[in-house]
This record gives structure tokens, C-alpha cells and sequence, in this order.
């Protein structure tokens, strides 16, 4: 076990490496106020594996840094866009702090318990999230390109335009840490949800579906906006996914290409995908919903731990890991389906759910108190499935992502579903 743990914090910093392997001057620029600057990304994830693995959450016990220059690195006392203008660590001295903690870390596994291993899974969970939020930075850059295109991802296949029927009954909603060591505090505990009957799309909404809603004048009607998204869509002149432009291409990672028709549509913030399902004449599925279509296996009447199954997830499952740089095109994952014939539910587009953010029944925090519990009951709504920027054990179908309404940066997308 500690070799595969160990494994999970090695392929984190080598993502970590990657997104950081630039000219100094594009690590210290502040690509947009809505981020931090990528060196602050870097060092963050090394005064957390410091403050977590080294001296077990005791901040005020004194870490590998200066107590006045570890500050800098307080998520909750600095906001990202005043991030930029701290005194950070250089790249050099944030690369030097990385590995200097890394060493240590890894001494400290060899001698750690079973029990203890959590910690080390939930810091390279945390390394992963900072991946992907260092990979939205890389996408709001401006410039030449320097990540490529990404790796090929399998090809579509022709998918029927509807949705599966789910029954209504009860379903384990949740996790316990008995079957999901890694999981994190607001995905437990497992308890039962009674549902009544809906239908969910089988597949996302698609660049080619929401064009149409462009070409329908669904960002100049208010009809199909909630007083609020219009309100939003007003203020922040939205007319098109982030990073479209009018001419039918779009920019990603620097490079200008035309929008694929058949992959998910990503970049959309949950005011826009409440109007576009108002238009489609759907709405959005709830976060039991989804888990349900995700997770429950009517036929045995159990969880299952994948859409799919039991086996761990391999690139011929879902499209995740953030090598590709892209959603796959649908119908790309047939074996990935779950046992409704749901597809690409895992992977590809975080998907917006209608759901606040709320603690689960009999929730109790973790080792990580302030992870979850601040931001319970807030203007929050909750997105499931992860997206092709997900790397490592930060991602289970009971994994809950959350944000604000307004959002958009972020690698997120919708599937639609219906009352029966």
C-alpha cells in the first residue's frame, strides 16, 4: 500500500512539474484576477504537504519555511487576486522547498501506519486539485502555446440523442470510509435516498447542441433565464461559452481551432446551463440524481464502485488524467457506461448539478476540518464527475466539486434530465 500511495504523490508532482516547466516571467504574471499566479499554485502545494505529513496539521508548530513567509501562502487569508503582489518565493526557492519537503515526506512514509496513509492520500488529492486549477490558468493565458495539443483520444461513435429511464426506489447515496478509504469528508457517510422516477440524458450536451441554442437567440431571450442568470448575463455580457468566438472557433491552450461539434461542451457557468435547459425543455439533474444514474446497479441492488464496475479505471474507461487537454468526442467510452446505459458520467465536463452544497446526514469532518465545513449552505452549486483535467485518487463517482454560480473557468459542462 505505502508503494502505491507513494506512486499517487510521485504522479502528482510530475503533473506539477509540467505546468511549471516555463520562463520565470510567465510563472510570476497573473494571468487573471479570478487566479493566482502559478509560482503561488506551487508553493501553496508544498507549504500544505509540510503543514499536513511533517507536523500533522500543527501550524503553529514551525515548518521547513519562515513563519511570516509560510502566510503567503494561506489560501483563506489572501484572495487570488491579490495573490500576485506578496513577496512569493522565486520559482528556484519554490522548486527547492518542493523537494526538500518531498524528501522528507517520503521518509516519513516508510514509517507511517495504515492509519496514518490517509494523510497522504489526501495531500496528493489536494496536489491534484491545484493541477487542474494551475491547468484553468494555463487556459486564461494569453500567448504562444505551451502545453501542444494533447494526446489522441478515442474516436465517437454515433449515440442516440435521449435518455434512460431511472425507476424510482431507494439507493445508497455516499460512501463510508470502509469502501472508500480516500474519500473525502463531505462524500460520507453512505446513507439511503429514496427517489422517484426521472430520466437523464444519456450522453452531455454537445458544442453542436448548444450552438443551437446560440443560433436561437437563447442568449438574448430572458425568457429562458432565471431573474438572477439574466441579470448575470447582462453585467457579464455573456453571448458564448468562454473562449468561443463568433467566427466558430475557439481558443485552447493558446491554440485557435474550429469547435469540434461532437465533443461536450465545457466552460459554461451554471446560470448558462439553467437557461439552456429551460430551453431544451429539461432541467438540470439533482446531485442524488446523478449519483443514482452513476453508481446503483438495479439488477443486484447494490453500489457499484465505477459507472462501469468494480475495476479501476484505464484510459479505455473514461478520458481523465489531463493528458489530453480536450473532452473525447461522444460515444467514446461505450465500456464505460453504467448500468442504466449512462455514458461519460465520469471524466470529459464537470457537470452542474441543480444542488446547494450541503453536508450529507451525520457528516462529521476530517483530519482537514476547514476543507468542507465553511462553505456548506453558501451560493455554492455542486458539480459531479470530473473532467479530463482530473488526475490520481481526486476523483470517485461520490466525489463532490463546488462553485460559484458564475463561474466558468473551470472545465465544466451539463447533461439534462426530466421529471416522470
Amino acid at each position: 500500500m505505502r508503494e502505491i500511495v507513494a506512486g499517487g504523490l510521485e504522479a502528482a508532482r510530475t503533473r506539477t512539474a509540467h505546468l511549471t516547466d516555463i520562463d520565470e516571467a510567465e510563472l510570476i504574471a497573473q494571468h487573471s484576477p479570478l487566479m493566482s499566479s502559478l509560482v503561488w499554485d506551487l508553493a501553496h502545494i508544498g507549504q500544505q504537504e509540510d503543514l499536513w505529513l511533517l507536523r500533522g496539521g500543527q501550524a503553529a508548530t514551525q515548518g521547513v519555511l519562515a513563519a511570516d513567509v509560510e502566510k503567503l501562502y494561506d489560501a483563506f487569508e489572501h484572495p487570488r487576486a491579490r495573490r500576485v503582489s506578496l513577496p512569493l518565493l522565486t520559482a528556484r526557492e519554490a522548486r527547492g522547498f518542493l523537494a526538500d519537503v518531498r524528501g522528507r515526506v517520503l521518509d516519513g512514509l516508510e514509517r507511517a501506519d495504515e492509519q496514518e496513509l490517509f494523510a497522504y492520500v489526501m495531500v496528493e488529492q489536494h496536489e491534484q486539485q491545484h493541477v487542474e486549477t494551475m491547468l484553468a490558468t494555463h487556459q486564461l493565458r494569453d500567448g504562444e502555446p505551451v502545453l501542444g495539443h494533447g494526446t489522441p483520444l478515442p474516436p465517437g461513435r454515433p449515440v442516440p440523442a435521449d435518455a434512460v429511464l431511472v425507476p424510482a426506489g431507494p439507493f445508497t447515496m455516499g460512501v463510508d470510509v470502509e469502501q472508500e478509504p480516500w474519500s473525502l469528508d463531505n462524500e460520507r457517510p453512505a446513507h439511503e435516498v429514496d427517489l422517484p422516477a426521472f430520466r437523464i440524458a444519456r450522453v452531455p450536451v454537445t458544442n453542436a447542441e448548444w450552438q443551437r441554442f446560440i443560433d436561437a437567440g437563447g442568449y438574448e431571450d430572458p425568457a429562458w433565464w432565471s431573474p438572477r442568470g439574466w441579470e448575470h448575463r447582462l453585467e457579464a455580457g455573456l453571448e458564448r461559452p468562454l473562449f468561443w468566438s463568433a467566427d466558430g472557433s475557439r481558443r485552447r491552450f493558446g491554440i485557435v481551432e474550429d469547435i469540434p461539434a461532437d465533443e461536450p461542451v465545457q466552460h459554461i457557468c451554471f446560470f448558462e446551463a439553467e437557461a439552456y435547459v429551460t430551453w431544451a425543455g429539461a432541467r438540470l439533474p439533482t446531485e442524488q440524481e446523478w449519483e443514482k444514474a452513476c453508481t446503483w446497479d438495479p439488477v443486484a441492488g447494490r453500489r457499484r464502485r465505477w459507472p462501469w464496475g468494480e475495476t479501476e479505471w484505464t484510459p479505455a474507461l473514461a478520458n481523465l488524467g489531463g493528458d489530453a487537454l480536450r473532452p473525447a468526442p461522444i460515444g467514446a467510452y461505450e465500456a464505460g457506461a453504467s448500468s442504466y446505459g449512462v455514458e461519460q458520467l465520469i471524466g470529459d465536463v464537470w457537470e452542474w448539478t441543480s444542488s446547494g452544497f450541503d453536508p450529507w446526514p451525520g457528516f462529521s469532518t476530517m483530519l482537514y476540518a476547514d476543507y468542507s465545513a465553511p462553505f456548506f449552505g453558501g451560493d455554492y452549486r455542486v458539480l459531479r464527475g470530473g473532467a479530463w483535467s482530473v488526475g490520481g485518487s481526486a476523483i470517485r463517482p461520490s466525489f463532490r466539486n463546488w462553485d460559484h454560480p458564475v463561474r466558468r473557468q473551470i472545465f465544466c459542462g451539463l447533461r439534462l434530465a426530466w421529471d416522470v
